[in-house]
């Protein structure tokens, strides 16, 4: 079963969602402040958080902040009002979806699943978004897809879920130019709404990851595509 921590200061929210999730074999903690929530994310065993924007201590934004810092474990924002620029903020500091208040609960089940299904593998122990190869090895970066993990020029470096699909799956078919559309339907499912400006701020934060390798090429009107060449075995 998977087990979500929900940050959210609304008392009378966290125990009809707890119940549905369990329809859906999700186990759902509530914690009502920000310092609860991270001291019980810092104690380990949470698949995925959901924080809400308006928070006392910390409005959601610095709890993400916060919790980037350490870890690259799935974060859905739940923003009141739904405007763009509170979901491209979400996006730009590390946030892996963003679901507007008032919101139907399925949709947030949907949401969560789909981020872990990222995590997860599929019916024929395979994880979905991954290429065959063990481990893709490029010019002065390694993609490990068994441990999710990465490499730049030897060192490991820390990728949220968001980053790290986007990056294998332009490594998947290096030098093949995947439009917005084509990265968001991937990222997010067909159903999400599609924003390009998403896509470009989550590009953006990938390659200063990425640096000093120059990874991630852009064509002007047609998309992204892996500008590394692939090291022979």
């Amino acid at each position: 079963m998977n087990r979500i921590l929900l940050i959210d200061d609304d008392e009378n929210l966290g125990p009809p969602l707890a119940t549905y999730f369990q329809r859906f074999e999700i186990q759902l903690v509530h914690a009502t402040r920000p310092s609860a929530g991270l001291a019980q994310l810092r104690s380990g065993g949470f698949d995925a958080a959901i924080l809400d924007v308006m928070l006392p201590e910390m409005d959601g934004f610095e709890l993400c902040r916060t919790i980037r810092k350490d870890s690259d474990i799935p974060i859905i924002m739940l923003t009141a009002r739904g405007e763009v620029m509170d979901r491209i903020v979400g996006l730009e500091i590390g946030a892996d979806d963003y679901l507007p208040k008032p919101f139907e609960p399925r949709e947030l089940v949907a949401r969560i699943q789909t981020v872990l299904r990222r995590l997860k593998p599929n019916g024929n122990g395979h994880t979905a978004v991954l290429s065959a190869a063990p481990t893709l090895k490029f010019e002065g970066l390694e993609i490990d897809t068994a441990r999710r993990s990465v490499m730049r020029q030897g060192e490991t470096i820390e990728l949220t879920g968001t980053e790290y699909e986007l990056l294998a799956m332009l490594a998947r078919e290096p030098g093949k130019v995947f439009s917005r559309d084509d990265i968001l339907n991937q990222l997010r499912g067909h159903e999400a709404e599609l924003y390009t400006r998403a896509v470009d701020i989550v590009v953006s934060r990938l390659r200063k990851k990425l640096e000093p390798l120059d990874c991630i090429k852009t064509l002007r009107n047609a998309g992204y595509s892996l500008a590394l060449r692939r090291e022979s075995e």
